[in-house]
Parts: C-alpha cells; sequence; structure tokens
C-alpha cells in the first residue's frame, strides 16, 4: 500500500470523529479560501471516490434564483480534489489541467457532487499520466444537473 497524502490522513483521523467532517470541510476551506464562497461539507473520502454537499444560499443564487454556473463548478473541483488527495499517494503529485462541464437541468437545491474514478496503478506511474475525473452534481431529488469531467495531471513526486 502507498503512503496516504496529509489530507487524506487528516480525513482518516477527523471523519470517525462527532463533529470531524465538518472541521475537516473547515479546515479545506481555510486551506483553499475560494471553496469558501460554497461551504461545501466532505461527507465522503476514500481512494477513487468523493462527496461532498452544497447548501443553496444566497452567496451561490444567480439571476433566476438557482445555483449559478460556476458555484456548480466549484462544488466540482472540490469532490474531485477530495478524492485525487484521498487516491494519489504521497510519493506522486497532482494538478487540475481541463475541465468540461455540461449543464443539464436548473440546479434548484442544495447540491451532492459525486466524484468516482478507478483507481491507477501509481507503481507503473513513472512518468507524468492524465487522469480523468467524472463528477455528477445532483439536486435534492437526485437528477443530475450538472456534469464535469476533470483532467489531472499526475506525476511522481
Amino acid at each position: 500500500m502507498w503512503p496516504p497524502s496529509s489530507t487524506y490522513r487528516a480525513w482518516q483521523q477527523l471523519s470517525r470523529r462527532p463533529g470531524g467532517t465538518l472541521l475537516f470541510s473547515a479546515a479545506a476551506m481555510i486551506r483553499v479560501p475560494y471553496f469558501a464562497s460554497v461551504l461545501p461539507h466532505v461527507r465522503r473520502m476514500e481512494p477513487g471516490l468523493a462527496e461532498v454537499t452544497v447548501p443553496k444560499w444566497f452567496f451561490v443564487y444567480n439571476h433566476l434564483h438557482t445555483v449559478h454556473a460556476i458555484a456548480s463548478c466549484n462544488a466540482a473541483e472540490v469532490a474531485m480534489g477530495m478524492a485525487m488527495e484521498a487516491t494519489v499517494p504521497a510519493t506522486h503529485r497532482w494538478i487540475p489541467k481541463a475541465m468540461t462541464v455540461q449543464y443539464l437541468a436548473k440546479a434548484t437545491s442544495s447540491l451532492r457532487a459525486v466524484a468516482g474514478f478507478e483507481v491507477p496503478d501509481f507503481g507503473a506511474l513513472a512518468e507524468g499520466t492524465e487522469i480523468v475525473v467524472p463528477v455528477r452534481i445532483l439536486d435534492r431529488t437526485g437528477a443530475e444537473v450538472v456534469h464535469a469531467e476533470i483532467t489531472t495531471w499526475v506525476t511522481p513526486a
């Protein structure tokens, strides 16, 4: 087994405690302040998978009073980032490289972003490689309102 990232180690320690996922999410917003605008709550984080919820509140409204497009993209990026942090071992590093987004329906409620992908064999990654992380953004009913594909670049550290 590869050594986990420091972010994933923190998740493993905090998520088991009462209020730990909220504390972890607050720490993530401090580390990446831009995400604070969507108030992400990391609900699940494991290799190849992360789930983040985002409340509908006035700072994410657009002129239609729905969740604006960039807030959805932020939710997707938080979910992808948490999935990558849980997946990519400390022996490697990753960075987002590209993002494609499809807006499928109006986001009229709070959102749940689910990033999931197959975990690669990091022992075979001697050079840089792209990992595409699909992210489904679901509304409160479970309908997919946004779909994102985020391409990341992974290299040995």
